[in-house]
């Protein structure tokens, strides 16, 4: 007998998810109208990550089928999660597009939905994918509300904005009271967040996967430039809640990056700036070194250190490179300055 793929399949990229990776996937398997097909990627995880969704499995009778990058199942040997281990810290986008290949060969899931393993989604989540794609077929890339877990009715970002001068990306509505804050139109934004996008097959056919030369930031701004007219569009009722920041150190409201996300940030920046408007390049360093001088004087020495060796073609630091296996240095830092 022949399964049916949900329309809608899920992608998790989990490194080091071991705390968080039960509420993201929980929050899934519980949505309402039924549960989309989610294949979480570990990405090498050096924690009990794939321990504990095995445990969890066993526990409360849930089917978790397992494989290798290199396999492509069908459906019918998915399980109600389907756990695939890279074999390799991929980086953010290497991970996504294992995923994104599996979602591929499942000709009825329509929509490929990224999602953080430290993001939990409302139960709604999923028939709000479905309600706006109806309205909208023909989209891109789709995206909704991210909030902060906690507190958890404070929003982290409704899409994103980015210059191709400088490269800085805003966060629409960031920090802003949820019921204070409308949602933009998507033709009035750059991109969609990576901790929360939907993408539609008919633009992952259109453009391919996203390019993994970034490693970690600014994989789904790059991935929103090449849509060409296919529109970006926002969905009400698409909301996830956000831990931010549990693997990479990535800012928070109370929170400075850390020395591993501004090296890789900085780095990506000006990759991005490189690709899409490269005479931009003298405006992005000059920023970008400006920036480097207020963390200085604030006393964030080794944030300013990792963001001037970013910027200026240095290599990471030795504190940013050892957080990494060499494995996973090669795939990173072995492409850099391509």
């Amino acid at each position: 007998m022949t399964t049916k793929s949900p329309p809608i399949g899920v992608v998790v990229v989990a490194f080091n998810s071991a705390g968080v990776i039960l509420g993201c996937v929980e929050s899934l398997l519980a949505q309402e109208g039924g549960a989309p097909a989610v294949i979480v990627v570990d990405n090498a995880s050096t924690d009990d990550t794939v321990a504990v969704l095995r445990d969890w499995a066993s526990r409360k009778g849930t089917e978790v089928r397992e494989f290798a990058a290199a396999d492509r199942p069908s459906r019918d040997a998915a399980g109600a999660v389907t756990l695939v281990h890279s074999g390799a810290n991929r980086g953010f986008a290497g991970g996504v597009n294992v995923g994104l290949a599996l979602l591929a060969a499942m000709p009825e899931t329509a929509h490929f939905w990224v999602l953080n393993p430290d993001a939990y989604a409302d139960p709604g989540a999923c028939r709000a994918i479905l309600r706006q794609a109806a309205k909208t077929p023909g989209y891109a890339l789709m995206g909704g509300r991210v909030c902060y877990a906690e507190p958890p009715h404070r929003v982290q970002i409704d899409g994103g904005l980015v210059s191709l001068w400088t490269g800085v990306s805003g966060n629409v509505n960031l920090g802003r009271p949820a019921a204070e804050a409308s949602l933009p139109k998507g033709e009035d934004l750059d991109f969609i967040t990576g901790a929360s996008m939907v993408a539609s097959r008919g633009f992952y056919e259109a453009v391919g996967p996203m390019r993994e030369d970034y490693f970690l930031y600014y994989e789904e701004a790059d991935w929103a430039l090449r849509r060409g007219a296919m529109p970006l569009v926002v969905a009400e009722g698409l909301v996830v809640y956000h831990h931010a920041g549990t693997s990479i150190g990535s800012p928070t409201l109370e929170r400075l990056a850390s020395p591993f996300s501004f090296w890789f940030k900085y780095h990506s920046r000006m990759l991005f700036v490189r690709r899409f408007n490269p005479i931009g390049l003298p405006v992005a360093t000059a920023y970008a070194t400006v920036k480097a001088l207020q963390l200085l004087l604030k006393g964030a020495v080794p944030q300013a250190g990792a963001l001037i060796r970013a910027v200026w073609g240095l290599g990471p630091p030795k504190s940013v490179r050892e957080r990494l296996s060499p494995e996973a240095q090669r795939i990173a830092f072995g492409r850099a300055h391509r």
